[in-house]
């Protein structure tokens, strides 16, 4: 025809090539086509329910003799004889003055007793008189103890009381009402205090007959006295030294006998009421904050406390009772006692029994235990207190498992805590002797971490400059460790799904490295691997740079080919052990195997966006070969995530045109394979199935066999879905189809064209990429056209009319409510659609006037 004559006859092209009106670079042709390449999307790893979890598993590294128990006993060995105290440097001689009121009701063993109160006024004045007598006769020691023992000399101390525990699963007690209001101090009975500028002598007389109100001075105890005969660098006058001195032992002589008075009025009725009410819990939880009140308000927390350690004695006894709710009362007055050694690991073993059981929740919530455990944790040495540190932070860790306590934890400041006591723990060196016991530590905060991970206000709060990095430092250092690997991992797991984790992770230059030397380590330890695979997953999802980075790693692709290996024939096992066994239906969920494996895949297809990395992965043979098999032994409807993982990895390596490219070498078997994609009722499957299609389609043998199997049918079909995912990878197998010449009729005789021209109408100014590719299929296909007629039929005029409007200048967009988008799509426009819709147009019109 004449229109053929002057016609400049293009070469029909596939899709994979751009038909445009000027040359352009080789990077923009490959730029488009690699839009086809697609990163993978996958589930995290499964985390078992909380009846599930287990700090340390069957596959424990930790063997039982190393592991922090969690059946424990608070018995004498639990805790220290006494608290150590400073030397006074006076030997006191033995007190003739025998009290008689005893506290404990046995009456077999050692008694601690104390004297009864005067009930009157006078009385009161009286003993405040031998008191102060009696104290300048003894160096100001404890007189009122049973066993009047020089607390001076440490091996004579006191010995300090034991905490007994018969059983730990017990019964709670109902969350006692505390009593919130106490007797006043100043009362008239406790008149009797002088002031600190009062002299000994005068001070007698002025007791006896002052009846005004005196405030209670607690200036904090002092342990020795200052020796009168100091000698001091300035120069003072004899007589100016003895009155300072004076002046000093007279301050401290009025304090101890405050401290006295305030023990033997608030303090030693508590004591008793303790002692004689051991069967009536409420009242014993009374009689606690009561005490507990009382001594804040006596200046008696701490470790300077005279009579700590006839306190502690009266409060261990009680650890015993079957009740939580009064347990949790003297661990808290136990703490604030400033407990050290064995004693402060009994008393952490105690609040971490206490926080274990789901009953206690809410009197834990209303309470001020987190406070006192927080302070061990941030006031305690690491090496000296490690194994209550242990204790302290399994308590915290179980806190962290409830939101209202989780919250009101990292109001705290409990973040920072936890980052510090980690870059502690790093900063031992494996070679310290304390190396391997801080491992349980460390078990104990990465898994609070992992909680916290999922608070939104603890990410805020966990800087990923400050958190990624320690983090990393310590897996590498511990992994030999699988326990705490576990964990860490773990934490990154859940942190790499956030954007700025995940980037914090990509600069730790080492991370790579570490995770490769895990996986090889580890490959068994499916808890392990599938975590630092879906790590790897999310970083080279990221960018080039990433998937660069963990490629050029020395053996990366080797180890995970391993891997891959490992886990099929896991996979295989598993599968040939369900089918063996009748009557059982498979698991409904993937299996451990097959997860692995399918975030396995991700990495793979993710790594392949990458030029080098995925012309490199596209001639890996054995790896090929593991993708091909997936799609051979598991079906979509046994594992749908797996083979569409498989079939998504094998499209885009089937992009890179390569030298020996194993994907080329059996690019047939793959198209059987794709075929039962293609026949599953998946329609994600099916999309996958066509979008490799798309690419193999490329080659002759492919061609064929697409025309021989019929698929040509099913993709002409799927132009229906008025979904741009599955219209899209269809019109480029029926581009590539057009190809050769002698398979075109098959585009008129379905039924194609019509849906082509409809795809046009839907898709149009909406993807200007989709409305490109079509109008290549229809270039190709009306190439050696004879008329309008016969080529299009009955749907030349509707075609005509559409590229018209399409082509119009004028245009409008439908993304214009976004800037951006709109700006690309109109280069799209301009320099994809434009130049082929004009010489299509150009041909109908031609051949249409001349018919």
């Amino acid at each position: 025809m004449q229109a053929s004559k002057t016609e400049n006859r293009r070469k029909a092209e596939p899709f994979y090539w751009l038909s445009v009106a000027k040359p352009r670079t080789s990077s923009e042709i490959v730029n488009e086509a690699r839009d086809a390449l697609q990163t993978v999307k996958t589930q995290r790893p499964f985390t078992p329910t909380d009846e599930q979890r287990k700090l340390f598993g069957s596959q424990s590294s930790q063997c039982p003799q190393s592991r922090c128990p969690v059946l424990f006993s608070l018995d004498k060995s639990s805790s220290d004889s006494s608290e150590s105290r400073p030397n006074s440097g006076v030997r006191l001689s033995p007190l003739t003055h025998k009290p008689v009121v005893a506290i404990s009701e046995k009456k077999d063993e050692a008694s601690v007793f104390y004297p009864t109160p005067p009930a009157d006024a006078a009385e009161l004045r009286k003993v405040s008189k031998a008191c102060k007598r009696l104290f300048r006769a003894t160096s100001l020691k404890d007189l009122f103890s049973a066993k009047v023992v020089p607390l001076d000399q440490n091996e004579t101390k006191l010995e300090e009381p034991t905490m007994m525990m018969n059983s730990l699963d017990r019964s709670n007690n109902n969350c006692l009402a505390e009593q919130k209001s106490y007797t006043s101090f100043n009362d008239e009975s406790r008149q009797l205090i002088c002031n600190e500028h009062t002299s000994r002598s005068g001070s007698e007389d002025s007791m006896e007959g002052t009846p005004g109100n005196f405030s209670l001075q607690l200036q904090g105890e002092s342990d020795q006295m200052e020796e009168p005969g100091k000698k001091s660098s300035q120069l003072r006058t004899s007589g100016q030294k003895r009155r300072v001195t004076g002046l000093k032992d007279e301050t401290r002589i009025n304090e101890w006998e405050e401290e006295d008075f305030f023990w033997h009025t608030r303090i030693v009725p508590i004591l008793r009421e303790l002692e004689k009410r051991e069967d009536n819990i409420e009242h014993l939880c009374l009689a606690c904050t009561k005490l507990h009140q009382a001594l804040g308000d006596g200046n008696m927390l701490g470790k300077r406390f005279k009579r700590r350690n006839i306190l502690l004695k009266t409060l261990y006894k009680l650890v015993d009772i079957d009740s939580d709710p009064l347990s949790l009362k003297l661990a808290k007055i136990i703490l604030a006692m400033k407990v050290d050694g064995k004693n402060l690991v009994s008393v952490c073993k105690l609040a971490f029994k206490i926080c274990r059981n789901e009953n206690n929740y809410f009197i834990i919530q209303n309470d001020t235990l987190l406070d006192y455990l927080l302070q061990v944790l941030w006031n305690e040495d690491l090496q000296t207190n490690h194994e209550a540190l242990i204790y302290c932070m399994a308590a915290l860790k179980v806190m962290s498992e409830k939101e209202a306590l989780r919250s009101k934890m990292v109001s705290k400041g409990a973040i920072e805590m936890f980052l510090e006591l980690m870059k502690q723990i790093n900063n031992i060196k494996e070679h310290d002797t304390y190396f391997s016991k801080l491992g349980l530590l460390l078990v104990q905060l990465t898994a609070t971490l992992r909680i916290l991970a999922t608070c939104a206000l603890a990410r805020r709060q966990l800087s990923p400059s400050a958190a990624i990095p320690e983090l990393c430092v310590a897996l590498e250092q511990r992994s030999g460790d699988k326990d705490v690997c576990v964990w860490i991992v773990s934490v990154l797991s859940k942190l790499s799904t956030y954007n700025d984790f995940c980037a914090a992770l990509a600069d730790c230059s080492r991370c790579y490295i570490v995770f490769l030397a895990l996986l090889n380590k580890y490959q068994k330890q499916q808890d392990l691997v599938i975590r630092i695979i879906f790590i790897l997953g999310n970083l080279t999802a990221r960018n080039d740079q990433s998937r660069e980075q963990f490629f050029k790693e020395k053996e990366s692709v080797n180890t995970l080919t391993s891997l891959f290996q490992t886990y099929y024939e896991l996979d295989l096992n598993a599968l040939t052990w369900h089918h063996d066994r009748k009557g059982k239906n498979q698991p409904k969920y993937p299996s451990e195997a097959e997860d692995v494996l399918i975030k396995l895949i991700r990495v793979l297809a993710n790594l392949s966006i990458h030029p080098r990395v995925g012309a490199a992965l596209a001639a890996a043979h054995p790896l090929v070969g593991l993708l091909v098999t997936v799609l051979e032994y598991k079906s979509v409807d046994a594992c749908e995530e797996l083979v569409i993982n498989a079939a998504t990895t094998i499209n885009n390596l089937s992009y890179y045109q390569v030298e020996n490219s194993a994907v080329q070498e059996k690019q047939l078997h793959i198209a059987e394979m794709l075929l039962k994609l293609l026949m599953s009722d998946n329609m994600d499957a099916v999309v996958e199935a066509v979008r490799v299609f798309g690419n193999l389609s490329q080659h002759h043998e492919i061609r064929d066999f697409i025309m021989q199997k019929k698929i040509y049918k099913f993709v002409i079909a799927l132009l229906d879905s008025k979904d741009r995912e599955v219209c899209f990878p269809a019109c480029g197998v029926l581009l590539n189809l057009t190809v050769d010449e002698n398979k075109r009729a098959f585009l008129m005789e379905e039924g194609g064209i019509g849906k082509l021209i409809d795809c046009l109408q839907d898709f149009g100014p909406a993807d200007w990429q989709l409305s490109c590719l079509i109008c290549k299929t229809l270039w190709n296909y009306s190439e050696n056209m004879a008329s309008t007629a016969s080529c299009f039929g009955g749907n030349t005029n509707a075609l005509l009319m559409l590229l018209t409007a399409l082509l119009d200048e004028e245009v409008e967009l439908e993304c214009s409510l976004d800037k951006d988008i709109k700006d690309c799509q109109r280069v799209y426009w301009e320099r994809e659609f434009k130049p082929v819709a004009e010489k299509l147009l150009d041909r109908i019109q031609s051949h249409h006037s001349s018919s």
